[in-house]
C-alpha cells in the first residue's frame, strides 16, 4: 500500500502538520523534531506529491527555468544544476523554451506565471539580459534570478549571479600574448549578448595591457555555433596577414575554427593556436583538446536555483532571507584550461 502523510506521523510521533512544517522546510520546527520526522520518511520511503501540494495550498512548490540558448550542452547543465536545487528542497522544474525575438515573449511570460502558479523564475541570457523582459517579470510580483556575464546594477544586485566572462577572455588572451603571439583573431559570438561583449571586452584590454593596438579586421561578428567558426577562421586564415592565434568566443566556435584549419591543412599548434570558452563537451572531443575556460555551469545553475527558492521560502521574513542567502555564492570567474590546441607561436 502506498505511504501517506499520516503514517509518517504514527512513526514519528508527531502530529500531521509538523510532518508537513518539515516537508516544506519551514523553520518553525525543532531539530529533534525535523530529525525525527525525516527519519520516518526515510524508513517508510515516503514520496509526498507536489502536484497536489502545489493545489492543496496558497503555497507554489514549483520554480521554471525559461531560456532562449542553441548551444545544447549549456542548456543541460543550467537543468541539471536547478534540478539539483530544485529537489534538496523538494520542488519541480517546469522548463519552457522560448524565443526571446518573438513579439509575443512577453505575454507567453505572463501566461506562463498565471497558469503555472510557479514560485520563481531562473533566467539565463538572452532573457536575463533583456531590460524590457525584467520589466515584465517585476510587473508580476514574481521571485526571480538573472545569470550575468557581467556585474549586475545597482537596484538588482541581490537578484543576480554574476560570472566574470571578462576577466575569463582577459587571462585566455594573456596566455596567448606569454606564448609570444602577436596578431590573435577574435570570433565573436551572437550580438546582443552581454558575454560576447564582455569577452571581447577581455581580449580588447589584455593586448592594450601589452601595448599592442586593437586591430578591426582581426575582429569577426558571429554566432554561437559551429558553423560561425568554419567561415570566420575561413576568412581570417586566408586574409593577407593572417593571425598566429584564434580567439572563439565558445568551445563550438573554436570547434568550427580548428575544423576550418584542418581543412586548410594548417597545423594545430604548431602553425595556429586556438582557444575556446566555457569548457564544454566541445573542447575534449576535438582533436587537439581545446584551451578554454571552464565555467562550471551546473554550479552556477545550482546558486541561481538555490537563490530564488529561498526568496521564495523566506517571503516576509526578511532576516531569515538573509541569513540564507549568506552561504550562496554569487559571483563566478571561469578558470583558465591549458590543452594542447595552443603553443608557442610560429618563428
Amino acid at each position: 500500500m502506498k505511504v501517506t502523510i499520516n503514517d509518517v506521523a504514527a512513526q514519528a510521533g508527531v502530529s500531521i502538520k509538523t510532518v508537513s512544517r518539515v516537508i516544506n522546510n519551514e523553520p518553525s520546527v525543532r531539530p529533534a523534531t525535523r530529525k525525527k520526522v525525516i527519519d520516518a520518511v526515510e524508513a517508510l520511503n515516503y514520496q509526498p506529491n507536489l502536484a497536489a501540494r502545489n493545489l492543496a495550498g496558497t503555497r507554489s512548490y514549483t520554480i521554471a527555468f525559461i531560456y532562449d540558448n542553441p548551444n545544447a550542452y549549456y542548456v543541460i547543465d543550467m537543468q541539471n544544476g536547478i534540478l539539483e536545487a530544485c529537489r534538496a528542497r523538494g520542488y519541480e522544474l517546469l522548463i519552457h523554451p522560448s524565443n526571446a525575438k518573438s513579439d509575443a515573449v512577453h505575454d507567453e511570460l505572463k501566461n506562463l506565471v498565471r497558469h503555472s502558479r510557479i514560485a520563481g523564475l531562473v533566467l539565463t541570457p538572452p532573457f536575463s539580459e533583456d531590460q524590457a523582459i525584467i520589466d515584465t517579470v517585476r510587473s508580476l510580483d514574481l521571485h526571480y534570478v538573472r545569470i550575468l556575464s557581467a556585474a549586475a546594477t545597482e537596484d538588482d544586485e541581490e537578484n543576480c549571479i554574476q560570472v566574470d566572462d571578462n576577466g575569463a577572455a582577459y587571462a585566455l588572451t594573456k596566455h596567448l600574448l606569454e606564448l609570444n603571439h602577436r596578431r590573435i583573431g577574435f570570433l565573436c559570438g551572437s550580438e546582443g549578448h552581454i558575454s560576447t561583449r564582455a569577452r571581447l571586452d577581455g581580449y580588447r584590454r589584455a593586448l592594450r595591457e601589452a601595448g599592442l593596438p586593437i586591430e578591426k579586421e582581426l575582429i569577426l561578428k558571429g554566432e554561437y555555433a559551429f558553423d560561425s567558426g568554419v567561415e570566420g577562421a575561413k576568412k581570417l586564415l586566408q586574409s593577407a596577414n593572417p593571425p598566429t592565434a584564434i580567439f572563439a568566443s565558445n568551445d563550438e566556435i573554436a570547434a568550427g575554427a580548428l575544423f576550418a584549419a584542418r581543412l586548410m591543412d594548417i597545423k594545430i599548434p604548431e602553425q595556429l593556436s586556438i582557444v575556446g570558452f566555457e569548457d564544454s563537451p566541445f573542447s575534449r572531443q576535438t582533436w587537439p583538446k581545446l584551451t578554454t575556460a571552464h565555467q562550471p555551469n551546473n554550479e552556477i545553475a545550482k546558486c541561481a536555483a538555490a537563490l530564488v527558492l529561498n526568496k521564495a521560502r523566506s517571503k516576509g521574513t526578511e532576516n531569515g532571507k538573509a541569513h540564507k542567502e549568506a552561504g550562496i555564492q554569487k559571483e563566478f570567474t571561469p578558470e583558465l584550461v591549458i590543452r594542447d590546441s595552443s603553443g608557442p607561436a610560429p618563428g
